[in-house]
């Protein structure tokens, strides 16, 4: 017979059933793990997300351009650079502007007071007691102070504080305001508008410094770029109170903000100042041009020296008007060059690009550094490293600027001799032209060249003053921080649904860890997955105490048990001489005993001369459960002729129709004894006086005696127990069956639970 393939599918029906016998593992785990998600949702602070957005705009360098003076260049540099949102990101981030967060909303003494069960929410901005370090004791804290502040109903306060686990402050019995003396000097204590008069206070305090403080709100604060091809910022923070985050985020907005308006201003203000200085020598070398004209229209009696001119002039308009371009091309030059030599403006963008397209270039690369370098410093300490390398960088393109300068100078002012050597030459052709008439033009000309520079320095001074006057920061605020209405993790209705999930879950796996630990059976249909051999009965636990329980007049469920056990031994005893039943087991313990002495009794009961013989001879026990004290044993009979069969037998006490042939004294030789003649023989002898005959023999799974037996046998009955007989030996007996080592094998299932059906307590 093949054997049964019990991992082809999974009996869905088997589990359910066996895990409904166990319903109460289920209730227990439910019931403990919706009690601990319960205490979890009680316990747990929800977190919220706060998030802000901030759009960072551009400053546009080409604002001062414009006008016939355009070509004068790039002097917008100097109010303002790119905002490039990578670098913005840093400066939003920064430490510095974290610790002056910390400083103006006072966060860095944190208030947590007691909420619930075990709890301790954030509070702010209301608490009930504030600490105060004494004055300048923050900026020198190198480690956190953790206060523990208790103020019961009658206001006596109790309050702890510790640093490195070590106690500074323990006061019992105090009155606030109080203030405490410890080796880092003062706190003072101070009930608030907030503080409940007449209730109880549980209040946990921790004052750090600005730098630590800083610290935590970098590994708090999430900044981000929203998009790659959007300048807006994105900062967030998860914080189990939204006002606290509301309030880092929007101060964090602020305080970036005041820093881009403090470098635009002080920028702004910078170059104001340099447009002032160069206006008033502007001014005072274009009142002395127009002095000199003015002396020089009376000396001369001249009154209209432009119409005079005019006709004159008029071939020479264009040599003039390329001699006033190069002119102003080295004045332009001149202002590079005298910015570039004040060491003050060493690190200042130069404010005028002349026309000179190689000049221009190299100007319009040094701003583009000292922009750069305007920038880092927003984010960077004087003693960062790439700062001061780009410092170095900057300084050796100062000096190469200088000499560019230098030698553009030195050619303006040959294209200035070259200019006026061909109009002096043009001059020459014109000798009607009076000499006054020339040197008044020169003067003329110097005059306008002057002023053109003035009129253009004063309109970007005026620009200037409007910047500082409404200077605009960087952020532009598109959302204020605002709080997500949904908290952040699982609600509470989804930690209780987790928890009866889980309570669900664990029993299962809870009670195949024990399978697999334990590797014992423990119903019927266990049995019957695990082996092959016929079931002929189960046998639930008996509760009375006694050996015997099936006797004529008992109706108990073991009784009753026995009975349908009975038929079943019937059915399989079909041949007419089928009287011999062995019961074995695979080792002590499993209720052998118990299942042949009452399994016999059941077979008395029908009025059949039934025997009981115990052949388990090497640990006899029946003799002690039926409480008989017989002269002869079976191995005494089998040790000697001169016992008869007669002298063996001995009718059982409280049973009917039932004899016992108990095993006597254990032998030297029991498998020999075993195997003697003269057990055929008893046994020839006894199937002509009893009906039937019940062998108690010795366990399969520690001696071979029972197989030995199997000659004077018709069938053989394995008992195993619930709980007890590990399924392994079932396996065993799986091969001793299908070897067909004993006959017309079955198996009995003692210690079942008990299941009332049509009356009977059996578990079908």
């Amino acid at each position: 017979m093949a054997k049964k393939n019990t991992s082809d599918f999974i009996d869905v029906k088997f589990l359910f059933k066996q895990y409904l016998s166990k319903w109460y593992y289920f209730v227990i785990s439910v019931v403990l793990c919706v009690g601990l998600a319960y205490a979890y949702t009680r316990i747990h602070q929800s977190e919220f997300a706060v998030r802000a957005n901030v759009l960072i705009s551009q400053d546009d360098n080409n604002m001062m351009g414009g006008g016939d003076m355009a070509g004068l260049g790039a002097l917008g540099n100097l109010f303002g650079s790119s905002a490039y949102v990578e670098d913005e990101v840093f400066v939003i981030s920064s430490h510095s502007l974290y610790s002056q967060v910390a400083k103006e909303l006072g966060i860095n003494v944190q208030y947590y007071v007691r909420e619930g069960f075990m709890r301790y929410e954030l509070s702010y901005p209301n608490h009930p007691v504030s600490v105060t370090p004494q004055a300048g004791m923050v900026d020198t804290l190198s480690m956190l102070v953790d206060f523990k502040i208790d103020v019961n109903e009658k206001g006596e306060a109790a309050i702890q504080a510790k640093m490195r686990r070590e106690k500074i402050i323990d006061v019992k019995n105090v009155r606030l305001p109080y203030t405490a003396e410890t080796v880092l000097g003062s706190f003072t204590f101070t009930p608030t508008a907030a503080f409940p008069a007449g209730e109880a206070v549980k209040e946990r305090a921790a004052v750090m410094s600005y730098d630590m403080t800083a610290e935590l709100l970098d590994r708090d604060v999430q900044t981000e770029i929203a998009s790659k091809r959007t300048n807006v910022i994105r900062l967030g923070i998860n914080t189990t109170n939204a006002a606290y985050g509301k309030a880092i985020l929007d101060k964090i907005i602020e305080e970036y903000n005041k820093r881009g308006i403090y470098e635009k201003t002080l920028q702004n203000e910078n170059t104001a100042k340099f447009l002032d200085e160069r206006l008033k020598l502007i001014s005072a070398d274009l009142d002395h041009t127009e002095a000199e004209i003015q002396n020089y229209k009376q000396d001369r009696g001249m009154i209209d020296l432009e119409a005079k001119a005019m006709y004159q002039t008029e071939k020479r308009a264009k040599l003039e008007e390329a001699l006033i371009t190069a002119t102003t091309e080295r004045n332009l030059i001149e202002l590079a060059r005298e910015f570039l030599r004040d060491p003050a403006n060493a690190y200042s963008p130069v404010p005028v690009t002349p026309q000179t397209a190689s000049l221009a270039e190299v100007i319009g690369n040094y701003n583009l550094m000292i922009i750069e370098r305007q920038n880092m410093l927003a984010s960077a300490l004087p003693e960062n490293a790439a700062l001061k390398l780009l410092s170095s960088n900057i300084d050796i393109m100062r000096r190469n600027l200088q000499e560019s300068v230098q030698s553009a100078l030195d050619q303006s002012n040959i294209a200035i001799r070259d200019a006026k050597r061909e109009l002096d030459a043009t001059d020459s052709q014109l000798g009607s032209i009076p000499r006054e008439e020339r040197e008044y033009i020169n003067m003329r000309r110097q005059q306008e060249v002057q002023s053109q520079i003035y009129i253009f320095l004063l309109q970007h001074r005026e620009e200037a003053s409007m910047l500082i006057a409404n200077a605009v920061p960087k952020g532009q605020v598109i959302d204020n921080a605002f709080t997500f209405s949904e908290p952040l993790g699982m609600s509470r209705r989804t930690v209780l649904m987790l928890g009866l999930l889980l309570g669900l879950c664990f029993p299962p796996v809870l009670l195949y860890i024990m399978k697999i630990i334990n590797n014992r059976f423990e119903t019927r249909e266990e049995v019957e997955r695990l082996s092959d051999v016929p079931v002929l009965g189960e046998m639930s636990i008996s509760r009375s105490g006694k050996h015997l329980v099936a006797t004529p007049d008992s109706t108990s469920s073991t009784a009753e048990l026995f009975r349908l056990m009975r038929s079943n031994l019937l059915f399989i005893l079909n041949g007419a001489n089928d009287k011999v039943v062995l019961l074995t087991s695979s080792t002590s313990g499993e209720g052998k005993s118990f299942i042949s002495i009452n399994l016999a009794a059941s077979l008395g009961m029908l009025g059949k001369k039934t025997l009981l013989v115990g052949m388990d001879i090497r640990k006899p026990r029946l003799a002690e459960y039926l409480g008989v004290a017989p002269r002869f044993g079976l191995t005494q009979y089998l040790s000697s002729d001169k016992i008869s069969v007669q002298d063996l037998i001995n009718p059982v006490p409280g049973a009917m129709n039932l004899d016992v042939i108990v095993s006597g004294p254990v032998p030297p030789n029991p498998a020999e004894l075993l195997l003697s003649d003269r057990v055929d023989k008893l046994f020839a002898e006894l199937r002509t006086m009893y009906d039937y005959i019940i062998v108690d023999t010795a366990p399969i799974g520690i001696v071979s005696d029972t197989f030995t037996l199997d000659r004077i046998a018709d069938a053989a009955i394995y008992v195993c127990r619930a709980n007890y007989t590990q399924a392994t030996e079932l396996r065993t007996l799986n091969d001793i069956y299908e070897q067909g080592r004993l006959k017309k094998l079955s198996l009995v299932i003692n210690g079942t639970a008990a299941k009332k059906t049509y009356g009977y307590a059996h578990q079908g």
